[in-house]
């Protein structure tokens, strides 16, 4: 290991900012980039040595790679929790537009939701991942959240609460129960967890996830960000009285100006319920 890439693991090792699945991508890209500027001649770089060129120099290198623009800005946010580290966090600019990275396009109105087949969850063998999978569609959860989910101290009776150790980027969230369904598995989850979490005692979240991997697998699921998708639509629905642009709903231009209001309003709701802040990131669950 080069001596970047190990001063980089330590500077991560010590400094246990957000959720887990936060820290293992913010190493692996870290490690990345470490690689990246050895490979760029930066040879002997320190971990404290991180200046203003080096950063220009990746952007660049990013750039040639066609790499897209959701991509590159999520590694600008690494870069800028390195420097903070090392105590340089102002010598990289707040806005990106600094280095002519573009805005993110969020719009596509082309839905990515996905169910979750009765026949495929009947063929899950592993319990605690097959309700981790249910958890996961009826509150729009991430994986990570699924997993880590403790009914016990999570169900608060008309809604649930997320601790900010289970949520990316470290947010403690609530969400309302709006159905029976959610209760139903939210019964289910008490029965399989007791006091404890979705993952089973003895395992660590790591063996979870690799269980869950496998059992998605097997029966034929994979990318299933898109249940966070599924929920993100059936909550508009139900909050606004209209289907979202990306499946087949009006689009903005076809609102009227009281739509318009009811719909960012709605939208802003949805944004925090799935663990965001801006309602512009609703546009990739909903459309535009």
């Amino acid at each position: 290991m080069r001596d970047l890439n190990y001063q980089i693991k330590g500077i991560c090792n010590r400094n246990k900012d957000g959720s887990y699945a936060t820290q293992a991508a913010r190493l692996r890209n870290l490690d990345l980039m470490a690689n990246q500027l050895h490979d760029l001649g930066f040879r002997h770089l320190k971990a404290t040595g991180l200046k203003p060129k080096h950063v220009v120099a990746l952007v660049q290198q990013w750039k040639k790679e066609s790499i897209a623009i959701g991509t590159i800005k999520n590694r600008m946010s690494h870069l800028r929790w390195w420097a903070e580290k090392i105590g340089k966090l102002d010598m990289i600019p707040d806005k990106n537009a600094a280095y002519n990275i573009d805005n993110r396009n969020y719009v596509t109105n082309i839905s990515k939701a996905k169910d979750l087949p009765v026949e495929a969850l009947d063929k899950i063998t592993n319990i605690n991942v097959r309700v981790s999978l249910q958890l996961q569609a009826a509150f729009g959860l991430r994986r990570e959240e699924c997993l880590k989910f403790q009914p016990s101290f999570a169900d608060k009776g008309s809604s649930i609460v997320l601790k900010s150790s289970w949520c990316k980027g470290g947010k403690q969230r609530e969400i309302p129960i709006t159905n029976e369904l959610q209760r139903e598995v939210l019964e289910l989850a008490h029965q399989v967890a007791g006091r404890g979490s979705m993952i089973p005692p003895k395992l660590s979240y790591i063996q979870q996830v690799n269980r869950y991997r496998s059992e998605c697998e097997k029966v034929g699921l994979s990318k299933m960000h898109g249940l966070r998708h599924a929920y993100a639509q059936a909550r508009y629905l139900e909050l606004t009285g209209w289907k979202a642009p990306s499946v087949g709903g009006p689009r903005s231009k076809e609102l009227s100006r009281e739509q318009k209001e009811k719909d960012k309003e709605m939208r802003l709701i949805i944004s925090k319920e799935l663990g965001h802040e801006r309602e512009t990131i609703t546009a990739t669950y909903l459309g535009r």
